[in-house]
């Protein structure tokens, strides 16, 4: 449908070099975007450009400090010549009961998860008021509306994610700028499957919790992407999306 068609936009996916970034990124190509990924993987990054073909970009940056994502937008710019579609998809944790994170692991999750996002926001955002819009996906999470004893930090920057997606997109809807949270719930990745390995009856839990009875793949993102991509989604902003199998519907 032509609603959905992605023909001649620019995408730019932090994290997209695996896991849930590359499914979004692969879904984004296939509605006609072309892509631009970033990561620090530059092994990953190559085996995901192979993956996603054409003329997909990987543009290397440090979201952790303003200053890399200010210059990780302008080199997408540069390259691409255009910027319609912004994913804050980069993200990381710790896995540690909340009386043992240090202050510099606090500050690691909060800022590659959630100030990371908001300094890309920022940077992009004079690039799409000019072109007369553009769309934002910040990447939140089923701990963004729930708790998990080992968790803390990343519980709390999810949490920030999907109420700055609310903030940009009262701010923004005047210069059709959509910005939206995508929830994703327990999808099968490397992240995840180092905590199946360190939390005793994760599997079993998920299993149990999920309507669907199985764990996502990151193609199950793919589609939800696209909508909140593309014309079809140009009245929907300050949602938060779950995307989990049906995880949050059950209490």
């Amino acid at each position: 449908m032509s609603l959905f068609n992605l023909t001649g936009k620019v995408a730019l996916v932090t994290g997209g070099n695996g896991g849930i970034g590359l499914g979004m990124a692969i879904g984004l190509r296939d509605a006609g975007a072309r892509v631009a990924i970033s990561g620090r993987n530059p092994q990953k990054a190559a085996a995901a450009l192979a993956t996603l073909g054409g003329d997909a970009v990987f543009v290397a940056a440090d979201v952790a400090e303003k200053a890399g994502c200010e210059a990780l937008v302008a080199d997408t710019l540069a390259q691409c010549g255009r910027l319609d579609i912004l994913i804050n998809n980069a993200g990381t944790t710790i896995r540690k009961p909340p009386q043992d994170l240090t202050e510099a692991e606090w500050h690691l999750v909060m800022n590659t998860n959630l100030t990371s996002a908001f300094f890309l926001c920022q940077a992009v955002y004079p690039a799409m008021k000019a072109m007369g819009g553009g769309k934002i996906i910040n990447i939140g999470s089923v701990l963004s509306v729930g708790g998990s004893p080992l968790s803390a930090a990343y519980a709390s920057s999810k949490a920030g994610i999907m109420n700055l997606s609310k903030a940009l997109a009262t701010a923004w809807a005047s210069d059709n700028i959509q910005v939206n949270a995508l929830l994703p719930g327990w999808i099968d990745t490397d992240l995840t499957l180092g905590a199946r390995a360190e939390i005793a009856g994760l599997n079993e839990m998920v299993l149990a919790r999920t309507a669907a009875a199985r764990w996502g793949q990151p193609s199950d993102l793919a589609g939800t992407a696209v909508f909140l991509s593309s014309r079809a989604s140009d009245f929907v902003t300050g949602a938060a999306i779950p995307v989990d199998g049906g995880y949050l519907a059950r209490t």
